[in-house]
């Protein structure tokens, strides 16, 4: 959001983007936008649904505005109402395929909730869209509104440079949510058989069973937990990386139809991967080969990591080709697709 944020405010839109605060968050970083933090009680669980939904209503309802953008469904009902309060736009911004995550996909009354709100409120917005074309087009048969893709790609960027990594052994990186269903657990049983050391970048759900994980298959001295990382550091830390980590499995049409914003991080920093074989990334690695797709079994990520850290030639061949995508798949080329909506919705 704050890549979205940016372009917006660069082009004359003044900005507020609004989040909560959690016990380990960084410290916010000035940017050329207004930023909030909502306060919670609850850190989690249906009642910190209720609180948040709560908060982020009456926050809303006090302050100006002309439009307002709800990020997935969790905070579309208290924008929605708001919207019809005021009179104003609504715009929401789907990061990802609410409903079929693997989080909710196995709780039925809490899928029910959110597809209801989906149902309820999608149709009245004025601005829907996505991160990718695949899960627009699903989306869009969903909810019968029309979702555009607007992708959430990178600054290009070629001055940054990798921090000094310290470590006589290649780096293995994954940065996001410690969440189900990214096969966590096989990457770090998969650091038994590998020569190299892996980075854990991020939080979640799984963050104290997957230390705990490491702590069991003492792999403590392969296996690091960065923790929440600012953007502006993520960077340079993904730059040291030798082979960078993006595999799901198949639990849920929203890791089968994600585009991940990491996929693009790997991409810009040069960094061959490993991925998902899902459709959105079979498109484009079929024009820019710049992963090995695979399942997220421990055998097909130990062979995969073997493969890039021992065949030269295929490691340079994905990491040119992570240059070339580069010039691509980008904020620069991506800002004129935000912007023209943008501008249509406030015409």
């Amino acid at each position: 959001m704050q890549r979205h944020a940016s372009c917006l405010s660069d082009a004359g839109y003044e900005i507020i983007l609004v989040g909560r605060v959690l016990p380990n968050s960084i410290p916010l970083k000035e940017m050329n936008f207004e930023q909030k933090r909502l306060s919670c009680w609850f850190q989690n669980g249906k009642l910190f649904y209720v609180e948040f939904q709560i908060r982020l209503f009456f926050y809303l309802l006090f302050m100006p505005t002309a439009n307002l953008i709800a990020v997935d469904l969790d905070t579309l009902l208290p924008n929605f109402i708001v919207s019809k309060i005021k009179g104003v736009k609504l715009v929401h911004d789907a990061h990802e395929y609410f409903v079929e995550v693997p989080e909710v996909t196995n709780r039925p009354l809490t899928r029910f909730f959110w597809d209801a709100i989906g149902k309820a409120c999608i149709e009245h917005c004025q601005l829907v869209y996505t991160v990718g074309e695949e899960l627009a087009i699903e989306l869009s048969n969903r909810y019968e509104k029309k979702f555009e893709c607007i992708k959430n790609l990178p600054l290009l960027n070629n001055e940054i440079r990798a921090l000094n990594s310290n470590s006589d052994l290649p780096i293995v990186l994954y940065q996001g949510a410690l969440n189900e269903g990214r096969a966590l657990e096989n990457l770090i049983l998969a650091m038994h058989q590998v020569p190299a050391i892996l980075w854990i970048v991020g939080e979640g759900d799984l963050s104290k069973q997957l230390r705990n994980l490491v702590i069991e298959e003492q792999l403590a001295s392969k296996v690091n937990f960065l923790g929440f990382v600012a953007p502006i550091d993520l960077r340079k830390i993904t730059k040291q990386a030798f082979i960078a980590y993006n595999l799901l499995e198949p639990k849920g049409l929203s890791y089968q139809f994600s585009l991940a914003n990491k996929f693009f991080d790997y991409i810009h920093a040069e960094v061959p991967q490993l991925c998902a074989n899902f459709i959105s990334y079979q498109r484009i690695n079929e024009k820019y080969k710049v992963a090995l797709l695979l399942d997220a079994d421990i055998n097909s990520i130990v062979k995969a990591l073997h493969l890039l850290l021992n065949d030269s030639v295929l490691y340079n061949e994905l990491k040119a080709n992570c240059k070339k995508a580069a010039q691509v798949y980008n904020l620069q080329n991506e800002s004129v697709v935000l912007l023209h909506h943008y501008q249509k919705l406030c015409s």
